[in-house]
């Protein structure tokens, strides 16, 4: 598991290579919405600030945080950018209509050509330019799909020579996100071999390939050597904890093992020790003062208090809850959801920011 000799280090690193000031807010204009299966979309935008196309830099497997404006309430949602690097001009997410999401229905029902929305990005350090390899095995579920897309998609346009196993289960052909570009990357490439695992067949299409779900067995079929290859994982959780205890009791070496979601974990139930200190949290904008331990993050003790602020991930990768932090100090363990400008102007993620003493917080 190395970086391969053969790739061109420059022309493959320039087109890799992000914004060095990190996560930025931009305003991004739709420009074509197009149908990707019966209940996905995917949806192009450009930079709608002026002057002309400027490139959009991100790593592949990166992704935005979006602000969405809905009956009055403001909703934010972390969305892959499916479109590789280098296509520069443009960026694509591919959304699933989600049976009573608010936003996936709205894009679904609302989002067309013109339409520009707030976003923050590039985040997030899933990708195969933070953990170069010279073989890769993708493993993706659903929606989880677009990371590992975004990925091979930047490999097949590089004619890179990294060797890649794509392994992605949908719940019927009908279901196979990308089904059509991906069977043409695997006609055309030497080195990109794709695999499709189905859990049913479609009304109209008899599935000749493999059924149920992904196994060890099945695994070691499709790719014998996956013990040799750095593994990226996306998908529904339930998916991503199965390939985990999978590779584990493989006896994988799971420090080449990545995974991403955009599930925010639930708050703890665990009480705070008793010699845990409490301090008082002002929110300025709201004008209320909340109670705050220094083991519990400051959006948990918010919401604890009946108070509802943004937020996404909860896990400090979006951004999405990122306030000022006008008096006092906290300590922050975030991933990649903040950059160092930011923090140089009292920035902080409220999800995984907790107190040192008492706090003022614009928010």
């Amino acid at each position: 598991m190395k970086q391969p000799d053969s790739v061109l280090p420059s022309a493959r690193d320039e087109i890799l290579r992000t914004s060095g000031d990190g996560p930025t807010e931009q305003l991004l204009l739709c420009t074509g919405v197009e149908s990707t299966t019966h209940d996905v979309k995917t949806f192009t935008f450009e930079p709608a600030d002026p002057p002309g196309p400027r490139p959009l830099r991100h790593a592949p497997g990166q992704y935005l945080t979006f602000a969405f404006e809905i009956g009055g309430a403001e909703f934010h949602r972390c969305y892959t950018i499916a479109s590789p690097p280098t296509r520069p001009h443009t960026a694509s997410i591919t959304v699933k209509r989600v049976p009573g999401g608010t936003v996936s229905n709205w894009l679904h029902d609302h989002l067309t050509p013109g339409t520009a929305l707030r976003s923050r990005g590039p985040l997030g350090e899933f990708s195969m330019h933070s953990h170069p390899a010279d073989k890769y095995l993708f493993l993706s579920a659903g929606s989880g799909i677009t990371p590992a897309m975004s990925m091979t998609r930047t490999l097949y346009d590089l004619a890179d020579p990294a060797d890649v196993i794509f392994v992605n289960s949908a719940r019927s052909p009908e279901d196979i996100i990308f089904r059509r570009e991906l069977e043409r990357i695997t006609a055309t490439s030497k080195n990109i071999r794709v695999t499709h695992i189905c859990e049913a067949e479609a009304p109209a299409e008899h599935w000749d390939g493999h059924r149920g779900r992904l196994t060890l067995d099945v695994l070691r079929q499709i790719a014998p050597d996956f013990r040799d290859r750095e593994v990226f994982t996306c998908g529904p959780p339930p998916y991503m904890d199965a390939v985990r205890r999978m590779l584990t009791d493989a006896g994988f070496p799971m420090e080449h093992h990545h995974q991403e979601t955009f599930e925010a974990p639930p708050p703890t139930d665990t009480p705070p020790a008793a010699d845990t200190p409490t301090f008082a949290v002002e929110l300025t904008r709201s004008g209320l003062t909340i109670e705050c331990d220094a083991a519990t993050p400051l959006l948990e003790a918010a919401s604890r208090s009946g108070i509802t602020l943004p937020s996404s991930c909860g896990q400090g990768m979006c951004g999405s809850c990122m306030a000022t932090l006008v008096k006092g100090a906290v300590e922050m363990q975030h991933n990649g959801g903040i950059s160092p400008r930011d923090r140089a102007q009292n920035k902080i993620l409220l999800c995984c920011s907790t107190p040192l003493e008492d706090l003022a917080v614009d928010a």
